[in-house]
């Protein structure tokens, strides 16, 4: 998406862009199914955030998926509150490129969602992602409770067998409990509908991570 030349290191609460108070405008309802992006959401339905590199590809594995009830991508796990989407670019507020997914756990599970996330990028490269390079771009599972959280790990630790029978190197995703989800800018929701020839630059790895039931992006 941008690819200037930036730092490889989260920053420090010191270095960190300052940000601001109030939520950057974004839009109000999803552009391929038309539910609201912030809620309310139904009873019963639960929520889950990924990062997986550019958010506009990622987001529409997850759309596509049946009992996905609506997505939107953000920043997270980072240091400056409501950024910008220069802001993040420019590696000073430690975000994460990430999509919040809200989905009927009576018709797709969170182990399913585990497997599109797996499968749908390279979790091995670190700070980047493919030609996209720079902290927005890492590897991340940001879970609500701990349920999620075992079954993040567990998943880690069996795709990682899977990856190393195939010659690929140590997982780097990160788990960790979620913060604060900040909302992107309007264009960059459901961007890929938006713009079908769209550049996006992730890529699974063509190994099949051995748990959910198969659900494809």
């Amino acid at each position: 998406m941008l690819f200037a030349k930036k730092p490889l290191e989260i920053p420090t609460a010191e270095t960190a862009l300052p940000g601001r108070a109030h939520a950057i405008p974004t839009a109000e309802t999803h552009f391929v199914n038309g539910r609201p992006l912030k809620g309310p959401y139904p009873a019963g339905l639960e929520t889950a955030y990924f990062a997986m590199g550019c958010f506009w590809g990622e987001e529409q594995k997850f759309w596509q998926v049946p009992g996905v009830w609506v997505t939107a991508v953000g920043y997270q796990q980072g240091l400056t509150p409501n950024p910008t989407y220069e802001e993040v670019c420019s590696g000073r507020t430690g975000q994460a490129e990430a999509v919040l997914v809200v989905y009927d756990p009576r018709v797709v599970t969170y182990a399913d969602l585990l497997k599109v996330f797996w499968e749908g990028h390279d979790p091995t490269q670190g700070m980047r992602q493919g030609n996209d390079i720079g902290t927005q771009y890492r590897s991340g599972l940001y879970v609500v409770n701990d349920a999620q959280a075992s079954e993040a790990e567990a998943s880690r630790e069996a795709y990682q067998q899977a990856l190393s029978k195939q010659g690929f190197g140590k997982i780097t995703t990160e788990i960790a409990p979620a913060g604060p989800f900040y909302f992107a800018e309007d264009y960059h929701q459901q961007y890929l509908a938006k713009n079908p020839a769209g550049y996006c630059g992730i890529g699974g790895t063509g190994v099949t991570c051995p748990i959910g039931v198969g659900v494809g992006a």
